[in-house]
């Protein structure tokens, strides 16, 4: 830099100080910023060594570049790299240096001021001889600003070329060139800042887009259904994305399920169940439409996928094949309630029946079915939801029925649901009491009378017939189990012909059978006796043999207030007064009874 005496600027130093600026915003790092810097103080401005001290992000700053015109065979500054100091003994410094405009001036004999946590480095430059001579202890501290007023480091200059303390035109051009260098520093910071901002926005982004391949994977190959649906928008509740599997566990392609729900899919009677479901997490088994017209058991998983700012933003649902599993359940309630042999409902699941059916309150003025079988089709008096298909009574029959047939499309009896709950639709207040059928109580006129409670004449009920078969022992000791068996299942055949559709007929045990039949009066009971008899009565060929059975009808009936153990016991002792009545044999206690096969 030019000796303080002279009155203007050379050209070369403007040259050289618009040089150093342009290296300051060349640099492309902040570590080459801080190098730019030093390196600038000392070609630039005139000076021997310069250091930048940079503030850290817990406050205290650390010596972040060093540079030397000539190094010094005692280390130089560049010792100094690394150390740091705190702000409180740098702001203290600070304060008790001399104010140059924006520099800081600490003459050698305020050494005191330098804290010892602050890094110093002092060379053996020649001892000042005139006032404004450099000492060797003298500093020159430029504080560096960010546009806010925070502090971003401090640069430290020391052992001016020219020997002397530096004058106005060096202040001022070191107060321009510390300006750009701070500008030059904070622009360096804020591309670090970016540079890592993307660096780590690019990270993210590659973990999304690996996430995002592997949930793609595990959804598309998954070996059971899966299915996003949308929660909100126009689109609410379709689906916006299958994968393979469900597309064959219900044979429609992904073109077509995209465009439907699974409201649009599953069964009318496990709507309800869907509708609660997808409105939260949880799971469902349910059945869904397949393309050839049948329907498909399903346990539905959902999971609620939020985002967190928007909240819920689709749900995503894991749909498992169970068909085989309820066809399973399903195979094991009818072995379970129904007799192996015969096909036909046994005695546990025909009291299921009549206990569905009678209630424990005597009907006083009870309403009283109108005609047609429960479990079939009734008239309007009697509720609908009692119609039910009737059961498939022969043992091949049964057994074909239920490995051929959908198993699944409802019950397959009357009288409620399968798992004993009531039928659906049905509450509490919508019961319809069975009332015995005026001059058909069992106990006689004053028996009816206390039962009805003084209602209107009913004409309607629920019959119980009993049908115990004539002649059978002498089938099973001539012929063997295997011809009784035969026989058994002949007679249950013959008997499911002979009722109307929705009538339960039940094997009791041995060769004791049971018919409910809902909705029939005093002179169709008779008929339908009548229609069992000679439906029984023709010879059965069985291996070759002509064989024949008679049987012994006794026909009571039901009604709400009554056990289900009189109602049999009732329908038992008329068929007893009919074989007596015949001058048949007529068995004591049921362990007097002839020795019979139970299949």
């Amino acid at each position: 830099m030019e000796a303080e005496s002279e009155p203007y600027v050379r050209l070369a130093t403007l040259r050289t100080l618009h040089r150093v600026v342009a290296d300051l915003n060349a640099a492309r790092s902040l570590a080459g910023t801080l190098q730019a810097v030093v390196e600038g103080a000392v070609h630039g401005l005139g000076f021997d060594a310069a250091a930048v001290s940079l503030v850290r992000p817990d406050g205290d700053l650390v010596v972040a570049a060093v540079w030397e015109l000539e190094e010094s065979t005692m280390g130089g500054p560049s010792v100094l790299l690394g150390q740091v100091g705190s702000r409180e003994s740098w702001d203290r410094l600070l304060g008790v240096s001399d104010h140059w405009g924006t520099l800081r001036f600490l003459p050698y004999d305020r050494g005191w001021a330098v804290a010892g946590d602050i890094p110093r480095w002092i060379g053996d430059g020649p001892m000042p001889v005139y006032a404004n001579d450099w000492h060797p202890a003298d500093g020159l501290l430029a504080p560096m600003y960010s546009a806010g007023g925070d502090l971003l480091g401090v640069l430290s200059v020391d052992r001016p070329r020219s020997g002397k303390r530096p004058g106005a035109w060096t202040r001022e051009a070191l107060e321009m060139f510390s300006l750009q260098a701070s500008i030059a520093i904070g622009n360096a910071r804020l591309r670090a800042e970016m540079q890592r901002a993307l660096a780590r926005l690019e990270k993210e982004q590659q973990a999304l887009r690996a996430s995002e391949e592997s949930f793609r994977q595990a959804f598309e190959y998954a070996p059971s259904g899966m299915a996003i649906t949308e929660l909100h928008g126009v689109g609410r509740g379709q689906l916006t994305r299958v994968n393979d599997a469900l597309c064959r566990l219900l044979g429609r392609p992904r073109a077509v399920l995209r465009q439907q729900s699974f409201a649009d899919l599953v069964h009318p009677d496990d709507r309800a169940l869907l509708e609660r479901t997808s409105a939260e997490s949880g799971r469902a088994e349910l059945r869904l439409s397949r393309r050839d017209g049948g329907y498909q058991w399903v346990c539905l998983r959902n999971s609620i996928v939020a985002d967190a700012a928007e909240g819920p933003s689709f749900l995503l649902t894991h749909v498992e094949d169970i068909e085989d599993r309820k066809r399973h359940e399903l195979q094991l309630a009818h072995r379970a309630s129904h007799d192996a042999l015969t096909g036909l409902p046994n005695g546990a699941e025909l009291k299921a029946r009549l206990a569905r059916r009678l209630c424990a309150e005597v009907p006083s003025g009870a309403v009283a079915t109108s005609g047609g079988p429960v479990g079939g089709q009734v008239e309007t008096a009697y509720p609908a939801a009692y119609a039910h298909p009737s059961d498939s009574y022969s043992a091949h029959a049964a057994h074909d029925a239920l490995e051929g047939a959908d198993p699944y499309g409802g019950p397959v009896h009357g009288y409620g649901e399968a798992d004993g709950r009531a039928p659906a639709g049905l509450g509490y207040g919508e019961h319809v009491h069975a009332v015995v059928p005026e001059d058909q109580a069992p106990g006689g006129e004053a028996w009816s009378a206390s039962f009805r409670g003084g209602a209107a004449a009913q004409d309607k009920g629920l019959a119980v017939l009993f049908c115990d078969l004539d002649g059978f022992k002498s089938i099973n000791d001539r012929f063997g189990h295997n011809a009784g068996d035969s026989v058994l299942v002949e007679v249950a055949r013959r008997l499911s012909q002979a009722v109307r559709d929705g009538d339960t007929v039940a094997r009791l045990g041995g060769d004791e059978f049971v018919v409910l039949a809902d909705g029939i009066g005093r002179e169709e009971a008779k008929d339908l006796a009548h229609r069992l008899r000679n439906a029984i009565i023709p010879p059965m060929r069985i291996d070759g043999r002509a064989m024949r059975v008679g049987v012994s009808l006794g026909v009571g009936w039901a009604g709400c207030g009554m056990s289900i153990e009189e109602v049999l016991h009732t329908a038992d002792e008329r068929m007893y007064d009919e074989k007596r009545a015949r001058g048949g044999a007529v068995r004591g206690a049921r362990g007097e009874r002839s020795h019979r096969r139970a299949g």
